[in-house]
């Protein structure tokens, strides 16, 4: 690493000793504030480089580049030339996480690690003074960024992380340093980087490993035979379940008017160390059985950090999903579960299972398509069209040209404005919809108002 105006050498810590003097660090000039610290990344179809002088010009304390940039003696001095900068970005963040002794909970997973990670920030910082992944800027570049903005009164980290192709998650384990760790699950979701299933379990399994070499705690949904596997060698492992673990619950069986009109998800403990938490019933605002581990995962790490059982319960039932994540929402007279944000063939066909147990005679069903599965895409959309087709739904829509190729009857658009424009048209009323598609698919257009 090399300072630009004077190729001095220029360390990590030298440039750490910039950064906490610099309110945040930011990669995209547009969310600038004065006294930023700007990283000039690279991308397939962007040069953060080109950017540098704006940056300057806006009020940056400094603009970290690896290109030359020729300008006026003055902002020369504001300009660190390094070998590269998204190698520095994490390079950075490693030091500042090593200046912290707390606890780092690293989350990952095919399904549900966002609303997981959110449910788990929910009861920690009702207790405690945490930092977490915003939104879901969980790759290697979201990753860094949400440990620089860690300050120093945290008492907990929380970070997300995502995955699309081995040895992602152990590259992510490198500088984030986790203590704790949970992975939800290990589904059908990039296949196509993963190389299939097996591969996805090895690179989530991957901060299974780094918890094995340095001593960590994992939580492990034991109800997943594969996870209790995968976990063998960690040494402190704490166990949530269905039906087995060291804390246990069950979907609430039974009837009350609220529970049968508002299809949330209730909770019942059957098992729990804590005493004023055992058959206690926990009512979410999440949809679908589907988010039960999420919740457990949620109860079992406030538990084990002393979060007190009624601000548990609290945290989890004000906790209200955003980002098109399984939200239960009205639209015109009917009622949707919009679930936009992500899709693969497992989160899929629970999402549907569950749609198909709601009692409402007047159920449609509006699938997109779903990405990054490679040459099992064929396949795997054939395969929800047949789950599909047992069961009974008033109207099924599909959207994407992931579907252009299979069988079926049902009704068809290539994109999300042609579906909102068909939706719009049939002025629909006291119907319950289900709206779920990868990101790319946009199905949330299909609600939009104009």
């Amino acid at each position: 690493m090399k300072q630009a105006s004077s190729n001095a050498p220029l360390s990590i810590s030298d440039l750490y000793e910039i950064y906490k003097s610099s309110p945040q660090v930011q990669t995209d000039t547009r969310q600038l504030k004065k006294g930023d610290l700007y990283f000039a990344l690279k991308g397939p179809n962007f040069n953060g480089n080109e950017f540098a002088l704006p940056a300057l010009e806006q009020g940056a304390a400094y603009a970290i580049v690896d290109e030359a940039v020729h300008t006026s003696e003055h902002l020369q001095k504001r300009i660190i030339l390094v070998e590269d900068v998204l190698s520095s970005l994490q390079a950075l963040a490693k030091f500042h996480r090593e200046q912290f002794n707390i606890p780092f909970i690293a989350i990952t997973g095919s399904n549900g690690k966002t609303t997981t990670k959110e449910l788990v920030a929910a009861v920690l910082s009702s207790h405690y003074t945490i930092y977490t992944t915003k939104g879901n800027l969980n790759n290697h570049i979201g990753v860094p960024l949400t440990l620089l903005s860690i300050k120093q009164d945290a008492q907990f980290a929380i970070i997300e992380m995502g995955a699309n192709h081995l040895k992602e998650i152990e590259s992510y384990c490198s500088y984030t340093l986790p203590t704790h760790g949970l992975i939800n699950n290990c589904g059908k979701a990039h296949l196509d980087g993963f190389g299939g299933e097996e591969g996805v379990r090895k690179g989530k399994g991957e901060l299974y490993d780094y918890l094995k070499l340095h001593h960590g705690i994992a939580f492990i949904n034991s109800d997943l035979d594969y996870l209790v596997k995968m976990s063998q060698g960690i040494e402190t492992v704490i166990s949530y379940g269905n039906h087995s673990g060291q804390l246990e619950a069950k979907v609430f069986d039974g009837v009350t008017n609220e529970i049968t009109t508002n299809n949330f998800l209730v909770v019942e403990i059957t098992k729990c160390s804590n005493a004023s938490l055992l058959n206690k019933v926990i009512k979410t605002q999440l949809v679908g059985a589907y988010n039960l581990p999420n919740v457990l995962a949620a109860i079992s790490i406030g538990l084990a950090f002393e979060v007190p059982a009624e601000k548990i319960t609290a945290a989890i039932e004000n906790y209200t999903p955003t980002n098109s994540r399984s939200q239960l929402i009205d639209w015109k007279n009917n009622k949707v579960i919009l679930d936009a944000y992500n899709a693969n063939p497992s989160s899929m066909q629970l999402a549907i299972e569950n749609f198909a147990k709601i009692e409402n005679a007047k159920k449609i069903l509006c699938i997109g398509g779903m990405r990054e599965l490679g040459k099992e895409s064929q396949a795997e959309h054939q395969a929800l069209i047949e789950q599909i087709k047992v069961a009974h739904f008033e109207k099924v829509i599909l959207v994407g040209k992931e579907f252009e190729s299979c069988q079926h009857s049902f009704i068809y658009f290539e994109n999300s404005a042609l579906a909102k424009n068909w939706m719009d048209q049939e002025n629909f009323t006291d119907h319950f919809f289900l709206i779920k598609g990868s990101r790319g698919i946009q199905m949330e257009k299909m609600i939009a108002l104009d």
